[in-house]
């Protein structure tokens, strides 16, 4: 009997950390996820590209279609190396971390929480889908610069603008702790002290109203101006 207490008591633990485990990412889920991505690129390359350079002189057919191109590479390169970390890291209400800088510590099974209770998606999976989102809102800026501005200084603006316009607007909107921390009013409210300060103003985006339209259609205006 002594020897079957102590198994049990060894066993414990991992039974603790099984609950406590979060549950797999469902693969409708997940391929509808990518699905997603795939579509937001498209909108993208050639999409956007090609909307864009119907609406210019031959001339400049070819320069905006580059031009659309790379910042949307451009766009999903920063995010990797930094924007990712700076949306969807806990530091502040306005502004992530650096802790996720290169996707650190991101792997196969690293999962992100939802909108729905107990449904997790993989967190590379989530990288790919706001990468895209991220790559094509200075991309819709772009069409208000055409044939205004030299492609280096659109490269800055692009930037300089993702920086400190996207970013800190991603993490103000979509970054919060999860449905899973609202076991109790008090839980939730202590889990999201850190949360975005819109979210915590209770705005809801779930398509980029405010972070990719509002957000784009702003720079594009003073751009044009």
């Amino acid at each position: 009997m002594r020897g079957l207490g102590a198994a049990l008591l060894m066993l414990l633990p991992a039974l603790v950390f099984a609950q406590d485990a979060p549950p797999p990412p469902n693969k409708g889920d997940v391929s509808w996820l990518m699905t997603s991505t795939v579509l937001v690129i498209l909108m993208t390359i050639p999409g956007l590209a090609l909307f864009y350079g119907g609406m210019v002189r031959s001339k400049n057919v070819l320069s905006l279609l580059m031009q659309v191109m790379i910042v949307f590479c451009v766009g999903v390169l920063m995010f990797a190396i930094y924007g990712y970390s700076l949306a969807f890291t806990e530091s502040n209400a306005f502004f992530g971390g650096f802790s996720k800088m290169f996707l650190k510590g991101m792997t196969g099974d690293s999962v992100t929480a939802t909108f729905s209770k107990a449904t997790n998606i993989p967190e590379l999976g989530f990288f790919c889908f706001q990468a895209t989102f991220a790559a094509i809102t200075p991309g819709l800026i772009v069409g208000a610069f055409a044939e205004r501005v030299k492609f280096g200084a659109i490269l800055l603006f692009v930037i300089i603008w993702l920086t400190f316009a996207y970013y800190p607007l991603a993490h103000m909107v979509w970054f919060w702790s999860g449905p899973d921390a609202f076991t109790t009013a008090e839980a939730g409210a202590a889990a999201n002290v850190n949360a975005g300060f819109l979210f915590n103003k209770g705005a809801l985006d779930f398509a980029g109203g405010t972070v990719v339209h509002i957000n784009a259609g702003i720079a594009g205006l003073v751009g044009c101006i």
